[in-house]
């Protein structure tokens, strides 16, 4: 980010942000609902579920004019590794299962598609053996982990646990 210096990174937003139909929290919202949001997901007492509220926080408030949604898998996955849990990672193949979670709890409040998904993905991620690079690749190779979402949607591939 240090090269893209139009982008301000490590500072907050100076201006509305969107992306298609969401517009996010207003500039001078920002710290304040991130402390709030903070204050709340400290509440929460399964790293599971703070992981999961600290990506949504962030990806809701979306603090930054860009890189947020990088940020807040990196918080996420913050709170699964410092409770020596499996990290969550999005595969290609699985990214629009993830968007559309995401826009359900956003548009709709429908928080659960979005528990499903990273629930699953986190189920992913311990299903593979990650002891060596040749072997983790092959694996997520024959498990789909690589296809493009949007040929995989038209073809009925699915992302599948071995």
């Amino acid at each position: 980010m240090s090269s893209r210096v139009d982008k301000k990174p490590g500072k907050f937003k100076d201006k509305i942000n969107r992306a298609g139909v969401t517009t996010f929290v207003d500039p001078e919202l920002v710290t304040g609902t991130l402390l709030k949001g903070f204050e709340l997901m400290r509440s929460l007492e399964e790293p599971f579920q703070r992981s999961v509220f600290v990506m949504f926080i962030i990806g809701e408030v979306h603090p930054f004019l860009d890189g947020n949604g990088r940020i807040s898998r990196i918080m996420m996955n913050g709170e699964l590794l410092k409770a020596n849990e499996y990290p969550i990672i999005i595969p290609i193949i699985y990214r629009n299962n993830y968007l559309s979670s995401l826009k359900a709890l956003s548009h709709h409040r429908m928080s659960e598609p979005l528990i499903r998904t990273m629930d699953f993905a986190q189920k992913y991620v311990a299903s593979i053996d990650w002891s060596n690079f040749k072997n983790a690749t092959e694996q997520l190779a024959r498990t789909n982990a690589f296809y493009d979402p949007n040929t995989a949607d038209l073809e009925g591939i699915r992302l599948r646990i071995e």
